[in-house]
């Protein structure tokens, strides 16, 4: 039996899903991409190859596996996407709570059933259908829940719109001792560098008291400010527009004191160090082209 632990996103990390490029389908149409950014690749020509892919992760992989974490993989579905395993659930507590992600992406879930089976059958959620959420806009942290959304009437229309507030409430009810909060998210169908497709594509907590901020993330700017007082200024790393679409905020933690990050994100890694981190820097740049880094690789089961 696994026993599921999250209460954060840096304690101590023991064991972790992690997705894989095997087999990943080739370049998709530019019809089925569903981000602006792999849309942009798309069309340039510059779309990440299999074999690229496949080393960023044994990169990512061996660094897991030098600090004794179990990390599992998904069984390979020949020609499907399955690198983002942290859109498909999360871990809260002790509850693995299934991912309502887009249709088409249903799969990757039966790919982790295995995993799905270890555990205590009483603690697997599935949210109502109306509840749409994505792990990428889920952070537990301490006595918070942070939950990035969309609440645009057009919702239904923005597909990188992938979390609604009926998911909010849902986690609402389902942790009523927590303090769920949620952030009004800038989404573009069409602009990457104006997209933040999740939340941690412009916010992470890092060590105990420490975060990677975008301001331009947020729709509400008394939303971003929370975060400001929260986390206060000085400990926070601001990032730019351009920053953002090169995912600086998508990094990874083992620990409170050790961050995986790119190894091209070289202000953030500096300034990292500056604050008492070990940074176990990867290659992931061309991970990256789909709109997603290293957090959103993984999708973590246990932690100290």
């Amino acid at each position: 039996m696994l026993q599921l632990n999250i209460q954060d996103e840096t304690s101590r990390l023991r064991a972790v899903l992690l997705g894989t490029a095997e087999s990943f389908g080739g370049i998709p149409k530019l019809e089925e991409a569903y981000d602006p950014k792999s849309k942009e690749h798309i069309k340039s020509g510059t779309y990440p190859e299999e074999k690229a892919m496949r080393r960023e992760m044994q990169a990512f992989y061996e660094v897991l596996k030098k600090y004794d974490v179990r990390v599992y993989r998904p069984k390979i579905i020949k020609d499907y996407n399955q690198i983002f395993a942290r859109d498909i659930g999360f871990v809260i507590e002790d509850f693995f709570i299934k991912a309502n992600i887009l249709p088409d992406r249903a799969r990757e879930l039966d790919a982790i059933q295995y995993l799905i089976d270890q555990m205590d059958a009483s603690k697997v959620i599935i949210p109502p259908e109306a509840a749409h959420v994505e792990g990428g806009d889920v952070m537990p942290w301490g006595n918070y829940i942070f939950v990035g959304t969309y609440r645009g009437d057009d919702y239904p229309d923005i597909i990188t719109a992938r979390t609604n507030m009926k998911a909010v409430q849902f986690l609402r009810d389902l942790f009523p001792e927590k303090k769920v909060v949620s952030f009004d998210l800038v989404k573009s169908n069409t602009e990457p560098r104006d997209n933040a497709l999740h939340l941690d594509c412009c916010f992470q907590p890092v060590g105990t008291d420490k975060a990677i901020l975008y301001k331009g993330g947020f729709k509400n700017l008394d939303e971003y400010q929370f975060l400001v007082d929260l986390f206060g200024r000085e400990n926070i790393f601001e990032i730019s527009r351009d920053e953002m679409y090169r995912m600086f905020s998508n990094v990874f933690s083992i620990s409170k004191d050790i961050v995986v990050s790119e190894k091209n994100f070289t202000r953030l890694n500096n300034w990292l160090r500056e604050q008492g981190f070990t940074v176990e820097e990867v290659p992931y740049a061309e991970i990256s082209k789909q709109e997603g880094l290293l957090r959103c690789s993984t999708l973590p089961l246990i932690r100290d």
